[in-house]
């Protein structure tokens, strides 16, 4: 079995984004399959863990680290490819926008978001994905404008505390506004002027490194696992500015690299460390296994790059 045949070997998630991203398959078959997630498999036993309340686990983020609940779900069943206007999404999304609040923020509705950058670049990436978009993403926008730091990136942590941008947050940030700009055609031109400046703090810093030493920042950004959640690897990088840019800016070239430096010889890459919390269930390989979410991950991001075949 190569590799392509593996990869289709899996749920209609994968299957259905191996088909548009890397057999460039009809509209019409890839659409057929992105049908199947909501009926069978990972997405639709997702969907049926939701309460009537509109919450999974009974949490709108998670405590201590438990994934499940209704952000990680939700970004979960975005980053599956879910089709938003599917009636069983639909009737999904409805539950948590009618039932659904920050409860640690004066009962926010979950659309609204609450107060930290890298939360509300997540939560405007679902709004805009799932079709959800007004005065709550409205008032994300305003908030993440002007929380944007000098350096052009983003902090969780107080201004008070840091004046330097954090690289999680701020590709937390910047997936939300290109969502964003994705859904609302003639969007203010200042919220894509601020994610080209979080987008060019990364690319300063080629995607891994300190622009002091060029030494990598953190291990961890090495470090290829799916689900991401909040976390920054270089892998979930490289596939924002594939999905985000026609052409790949030269300064990536590094961080591609230290992406394919991690290619087995069989073609595949390795599942790395999974980050820590409960699941309700694993949608990737173990540590240390063959992949799909990174090997297919990864081969569309060879592709935009420089064209290489699967």
């Amino acid at each position: 079995m190569d590799v392509t045949e593996w990869l289709l070997d899996s749920d209609p998630a994968i299957r259905w984004q191996v088909m548009r991203d890397l057999l460039d398959a009809p509209p019409g078959d890839t659409a057929g399959e992105r049908a199947r997630i909501a009926t069978g498999g990972w997405g639709a036993s997702l969907l049926a863990l939701q309460a009537e309340d509109g919450y999974w686990g009974g949490q709108e983020y998670g405590i201590d680290g438990d994934r499940r609940s209704v952000m990680w779900t939700l970004h979960l069943l975005r980053r599956l490819g879910i089709d938003p206007d599917a009636p069983e999404t639909r009737s999904a999304i409805a539950r948590v926008r009618d039932g659904v609040v920050w409860r640690e923020w004066g009962d926010l509705p979950f659309f609204h978001g609450e107060v930290e950058e890298c939360v509300n670049g997540g939560v405007l990436a679902l709004a805009a994905y799932f079709g959800e978009l007004g005065a709550g993403s409205d008032r994300i926008i305003e908030r993440l404008l002007a929380e944007q730091l000098p350096d052009g990136g983003w902090n969780c942590e107080p201004v008070e505390e840091s004046q330097r941008s954090s690289f999680d947050s701020t590709l937390c940030v910047i997936e939300g506004l290109a969502a964003y700009e994705r859904s609302v055609p003639g969007a203010p031109p200042e919220i894509a002027a601020s994610r080209r400046l979080g987008e060019e703090y990364l690319l300063e810093r080629g995607l891994f490194r300190r622009r002091s030493t060029g030494e990598i920042v953190l291990p961890r950004y090495a470090n290829l696992k799916f689900p991401p959640y909040w976390t920054y690897d270089v892998l979930r990088a490289l596939d924002y500015f594939r999905s985000a840019h026609d052409r790949p800016d030269p300064r990536v070239a590094d961080a591609v690299e230290l992406m394919v430096a991690q290619r087995g010889g069989d073609g595949r890459w390795l599942a790395g460390t999974p980050w820590n919390g409960q699941v309700f269930f694993a949608v990737d390989a173990s540590e240390g296994e063959p992949s799909r979410w990174n090997t297919l991950r990864a081969l569309r991001v060879l592709r935009w790059f420089d064209g290489r075949s699967v």
